[in-house]
């Protein structure tokens, strides 16, 4: 008999623009998590909460932006710091389009952000941080489609 898993539960929001680019945001450097490194939306859910649910709701929170889900990019699992059951993430990834970009607003997990293409997104997730290379995986996989591994990021 196997050990019932304990974890938390997350998303995470790529959001298009009507000219495809994609927002990425800088976490501020205050943060407990990756501070300066490059993000789409992500968040947790809370207890009782739907996966779209929460994803309305974090992207709501960090943009002030509506937007409608599209499609799912794929699913996450990962440790949001150093392994433990308190860390343990399963996360689901959308694709978003933003009813009104121009609408953005940041909350203070952020402090700038920007619209891009691909190869832009890129080089600003050009680090080593598990964040940046999780992000890299996201903007290759929104670019070409699964790689045929499967739909986890990781």
């Amino acid at each position: 008999m196997s050990t019932p898993g304990r974890f938390l539960g997350g998303v995470a929001a790529l959001i298009e623009n009507d000219a495809g680019h994609v927002l990425l945001m800088r976490r501020a450097a205050g943060r407990d998590y990756a501070p300066g490194v490059w993000e789409c939306v992500t968040g947790r859910l809370q207890q009782g909460e739907g996966f779209e649910t929460a994803l309305h709701r974090e992207v709501h929170e960090e943009t002030g932006l509506t937007v409608t889900a599209t499609a799912l990019i794929g699913t996450s699992h990962f440790h949001r710091g150093p392994p433990s059951v308190h860390t343990e993430l399963i996360g689901v990834i959308y694709r978003c389009r933003a009813a009104d970009p121009d609408a953005l607003r940041l909350s203070a997990e952020h402090d700038t952000a920007r619209w891009t293409g691909t190869e832009a997104g890129l080089a600003l997730a050009a680090g080593s941080h598990p964040a940046e290379v999780w992000l890299r995986r996201l903007l290759l996989r929104h670019r070409h489609g699964p790689d045929g591994t499967g739909f986890e990021l990781g």
